[in-house]
């Protein structure tokens, strides 16, 4: 490639309390500059650009060295990276943002842009950071996918679990059970405008367009004639606990129950009120600010 086509990138992660301190920080240092906050996880980035290698790995020690000093003053940047990018992209810089994420022994989430090597018994999630929630970013997500993984693990294709995304987004969840070998999954959301990005993402991933019925509905309007072996809601504490027989009766007895969007400071709430219901709390997880937790439901 030549030199002249190339722009080098410096990037950080800013994880400083006043959202905007790192960005105007950088800013009086006149660097050439672009930030970027993935609106699901919170988390924002910074990249700074330069014409020549030399310059950006200068400016690579000089931030490094001065980030200590910085926390002292609340502005909190870490993990400094280079990286190059053809000038022609340079609109669509923040994809370097987004890398492919490892959740769970099997599976791994990942954009489109973002080729990996595969991997014996690796499963791969194709999903581009979009407007629907639900890119493997979030803490709540990554627990979900986890769990699924875990559940499955002893699954068999003779004798394959049925699965029920409420509150589906971008229908990642149902997505990595038909990849795990759930069959049938079915999945639901209340906002209109997610099933038509659902359903492009269930073809981004090879999957025939029948392998995931997905549908507009608000959780109290499900129909509760079929029960699935495991139903993942990643809904609000307050939908979850208002919810919470609705979700119980869409579970068959003994079946798994997978919640999630729960702030870490209400999960135990949330979970009192899935025990008062004779649910067993079998797995918990907690990141940053979030938990989800994995329950059994009573056997009849």
């Amino acid at each position: 490639m030549n030199p002249a086509d190339v722009l080098y990138c410096v990037v950080c992660a800013d994880e400083s309390a006043d959202r905007g301190a790192g960005a105007e920080l950088l800013s009086a240092f006149e660097y050439d500059m672009s930030s970027w906050k993935d609106e699901e996880s919170g988390s924002i980035h910074h990249t700074v650009y330069f014409q020549d290698r030399a310059s950006a790995e200068k400016a690579l020690a000089f931030l490094r060295s001065e980030s200590e000093k910085w926390k002292e003053f609340g502005v909190i940047l870490s993990g400094f990276t280079i990286s190059e990018l053809k000038k022609e992209n340079w609109a669509e810089s923040w994809k370097i943002h987004f890398k492919p994420i490892r959740v769970s022994p099997r599976l791994l989430v990942r954009p489109t842009w973002e080729p990996v090597a595969p991997e014996a018994g690796r499963i791969d999630i194709v999903l581009d950071p979009g407007m629907s929630f639900g890119t493997g970013q979030h803490a709540t997500t990554k627990f979900c996918l986890a769990s699924l993984d875990r559940i499955t693990k002893d699954m068999t294709p003779d004798h394959p679990l049925t699965m029920l995304d409420a509150g589906s987004g971008s229908g990642i969840l149902a997505i990595a059970a038909c990849l795990l070998g759930c069959r049938p999954v079915r999945a639901f959301d209340i906002d209109p405008d997610t099933v038509p990005v659902a359903r492009e993402n269930l073809e981004k991933n090879g999957l025939p367009a029948d392998s995931v019925s997905f549908a507009v509905s608000a959780l109290e309007d499900w129909p509760s004639a079929e029960r699935y072996d495991i139903v993942a809601a990643n809904i609000l504490s307050s939908a979850l606990i208002a919810g919470r027989e609705k979700l119980l009766s869409l579970t068959r007895p003994g079946g798994w129950l997978i919640l999630a969007g729960i702030l870490d400071s209400e999960y135990g709430t949330v979970r009192r009120a899935f025990e008062e219901l004779g649910c067993r709390e079998m797995a918990s997880e907690a990141e940053k600010e979030w938990r989800g937790g994995a329950f059994l439901t009573p056997r009849a």
